[in-house]
């Protein structure tokens, strides 16, 4: 009888250590990594979603603004710079390759300012139906990454106090050891507010 009572008694230690463990945050660091990546993921994704408009954009202005060919070139060198940028969940902790990221990426709205400048010029541009779905399409997007970007920033400021603060500090040092804070997007004028795209105004 007293076999089965120690077994009992063991049994209810490890359930309620388990509890214990679990209730005490040692698994919130890698919860809030996944979360960050997760983010991540979104922000990749819009930023996926704005590169693939691009290049319908750019013939249907092509069509009726052949002589902007230098706007139009900087906009398709600028698309190539942004997709050819990789950088992934293993990698957002990696300073220098998550800036170059970052400026590809600005690249791209700094040149797609520059188109929606010059289609300023075109009424009959502005007025054709397929501009002005990809306007809405490329507004609506431009949209997304600003929110998939606060999302982001969120997360991972979230999991980077994980690891800097009690108790998530002492796990970290503990049972995560390889974890590193991850990197955040820099606020500068131009990418607090996504592109203007609005044709309709004269």
């Amino acid at each position: 009888m007293s076999g089965i009572l120690r077994i009992l008694a063991i049994i209810a230690f490890v359930v309620v250590a388990g509890g214990l463990v679990v209730s005490c945050g040692i698994n919130t660091i890698p919860t809030d990594e996944e979360k960050a990546k997760a983010a991540w993921s979104e922000v990749q994704n819009q930023y996926q979603r704005r590169a693939d408009l691009v290049p319908n954009l750019v013939e249907t202005v092509k069509g009726y603004a052949k002589q902007e060919e230098k706007v139009l070139t900087e906009v398709v060198q600028a698309r190539a710079q942004a997709t050819s940028v990789k950088i992934d969940a293993s990698t957002i902790t990696d300073p220098e390759k998550f800036k170059q990221f970052q400026d590809a990426q600005q690249g791209l709205s700094s040149a797609l300012g520059r188109l929606i400048a010059v289609s300023e010029a075109y009424p009959d541009l502005k007025s054709n139906q397929n501009f002005l779905a990809l306007q809405s399409q490329l507004e609506g997007t431009e949209n997304r990454i600003a929110v998939a970007r606060k999302d982001y920033i969120e997360a991972v400021r979230v999991y980077n106090t994980d690891l800097r603060t009690f108790p998530q500090s002492i796990y970290k040092s503990m049972f995560y050891s390889d974890s590193k804070p991850m990197e955040t997007f820099a606020a500068t004028s131009e990418s607090q507010a996504p592109p203007k795209v609005n044709f309709n105004n004269n």
